[in-house]
């Protein structure tokens, strides 16, 4: 594999179906990677979802997640406004990820490869998409954009998105 393509996961599990979501990244793993995830799988089900009027997002307060992470709230904002939802994220403590979903997940995940490291980001997708979470073969995408690392806004260009406090920690 190239060292300089990726495969980083993101997954999202729906907690009401059971369904889960596997987005595979050949770019870093970033706030705006996580965004793009998160606004592809609500387009997806959108219709299915048509009378939930809030999301919650349950994140572990990663590095490019984190409520002082500027571009991740702006994404959160810009998404909120574009989809209408009020979009509420829930960060897990330090040290409690046996309580977040998507950790079991990436468990069964791991499991499934068997120590298998895969060597391209198509075969990341492709070992990922033979798997099953709660009886079920996840939907499996790979995002080939490019994401810029490190991006962050100045208090002045929050200021317009209404977002007073950040540090969640």
């Amino acid at each position: 594999m190239n060292p300089s393509i990726k495969s980083a996961p993101f997954g999202i599990p729906d907690v009401l179906s059971g369904a889960l979501n596997i987005f595979f990244g050949t770019s870093a793993e970033t706030g705006d990677f996580i965004a793009d995830c998160l606004e592809s799988w609500w387009e997806e089900n959108r219709e299915k979802y048509r009378n939930i009027k809030e999301s919650v997002i349950n994140t572990d307060s990663g590095p490019d997640t984190a409520g002082n992470r500027t571009q991740f709230i702006r994404r959160m904002t810009e998404s909120a406004d574009k989809s209408g939802l009020t979009i509420r994220p829930a960060y897990y403590p330090p040290y409690h990820s046996k309580y977040n979903p998507i950790e079991r997940c990436r468990g069964a995940s791991e499991k499934h490869r068997n120590g298998q490291i895969p060597d391209s980001p198509e075969k990341a997708t492709g070992r990922a998409g033979t798997m099953t979470w709660k009886g079920i073969r996840p939907v499996v995408s790979l995002c080939n954009k490019i994401y810029e690392k490190g991006v962050s806004l100045t208090k002045k260009e929050m200021k317009p998105l209404g977002v007073t406090h950040l540090d969640f920690k």
